[in-house]
């Protein structure tokens, strides 16, 4: 199976997996929150990759743009994980591990 360049990146895959994450703790909210702070969440974690796989066919200065747009969509998400904590909707571990996931990906860019 032939891949995008951007797809065989650590950081890409990264990504997927925290998509995928966030998509298994939005799952298991209270169908009000999903459709609050659970479609914000999933919006936001796929920016995430998409910017990544946008930024990785363009110049060194659209690249770290878009790289940048990355980092800031990873930042959306950290806002939401401390709401859900404080509405114990999320454990505190997963509270501390999910921000830590979010901004580890632009930082490996």
């Amino acid at each position: 199976m032939k891949k995008f360049d951007f797809e065989k990146l650590e950081v890409y895959q990264l990504a997927i997996e925290f998509i995928n994450e966030i998509f298994d703790t939005v799952e298991k909210l209270p169908r009000f929150i999903q459709q609050v702070i659970g479609v914000n969440l999933c919006w936001a974690s796929i920016s995430i990759a998409n910017n990544i796989a946008e930024g990785s066919g363009k110049t060194k200065k659209d690249k770290q743009r878009f790289y940048g747009y990355s980092l800031d969509s990873a930042r959306e998400c950290i806002p939401s994980f401390t709401v859900l904590l404080k509405r114990s909707l999320i454990a505190l571990e997963k509270h501390d591990n999910l921000p830590f996931a979010s901004l580890r990906i632009p930082r490996r860019i």
